[in-house]
């Protein structure tokens, strides 16, 4: 669906960091976890190609973006005032697969890398819901990124009541190491019997449900070998240059035991182990 959208706030949060809230008259209801828009950033032809963002909240006939400058045209997005509109194509593509499958016992493990954490408070939200019918269903979030200036989404996520481990590349908070080293470690220690260390006890993962994740190519990579190797399905958002979002062009297209899938179409959340990576 195309629609000229309004643009109800545009603030930075940090850093190179901002959150855009976009007012649609007609937002579709059955919007997931997942999706995503894509959005022309000027009324001129400059830059041409529309820009894919991730949904990172939906209330009401609002949807928020979380987004970082990093080029000219996020870089014009970002200078975009409350009163203007933004013409939108979107939502876009298929989200994370989730739902309330039993009352025992549950550990769902959502992993962001960096910006990954974009579409992942949508489906914590959405988990967060599920909650209240599976109360024994846990949520732990692990956060990546370089530094800790760079952490994003911590406060959110724990007024969802999630979970929240924290690594960084410096060590500057949290585990120092990449978010899948941690990850690695809590697996390896929540799997094993009658672990008692800080560690698991404050992560057991057992059982665990499923992994969902989104951020960097290597991360994904690294999450579907780490999945496989402990037998816990794993959903991941990928990340791809798209100039249409629809399925035209075929520019996203990547390589699955499947033949090639278009990220914007058929993804751009796939199953970890479809992947050929």
């Amino acid at each position: 669906m195309q629609e000229n959208v309004k643009i109800i706030t545009n603030t930075k949060i940090s850093k190179n960091y901002f959150k855009i809230i976009l007012r649609y008259n007609n937002i579709p209801t059955l919007t997931q976890p997942g999706q995503f828009i894509e959005m022309r950033v000027s009324d001129s032809y400059e830059p041409l190609l529309r820009r894919p963002f991730s949904i990172h909240k939906v209330n009401g006939s609002d949807i928020e973006i979380l987004y970082e400058v990093v080029g000219r045209g996020t870089e014009i997005l970002s200078r975009r005032k409350p009163g203007e509109y933004l013409d939108v194509i979107g939502p876009l593509g298929n989200g994370f697969t989730y739902q309330a499958t039993s009352h025992k016992p549950q550990a769902t493990v959502l992993v962001a890398g960096g910006m990954g954490v974009a579409p992942l408070i949508f489906l914590a939200e959405k988990l967060a819901d599920i909650k209240t019918q599976n109360p024994k269903l846990k949520t732990l979030v692990l956060i990546g990124a370089e530094t800790k200036d760079e952490i994003l989404c911590e406060r959110e996520f724990k007024a969802l009541d999630c979970n929240v481990k924290i690594s960084t590349d410096d060590g500057s908070a949290g585990f120092k190491g990449k978010v899948t080293d941690l990850l690695r470690k809590i697996l390896t220690t929540s799997h094993k019997p009658q672990a008692t260390n800080k560690m698991s006890a404050a992560c057991s993962l057992q059982p665990a449900a499923v992994i969902y994740a989104c951020g960097p190519k290597p991360m994904l990579e690294e999450i579907s070998r780490i999945s496989c190797k402990h037998n816990i399905r794993a959903q991941v958002s990928l990340e791809e240059h798209m100039a249409c979002g629809i399925g035209i062009c075929f520019g996203c297209a990547v390589k699955t035991k499947y033949g090639y899938k278009r990220v914007c179409k058929e993804g751009p959340v796939f199953n970890a182990d479809e992947i050929i990576w």
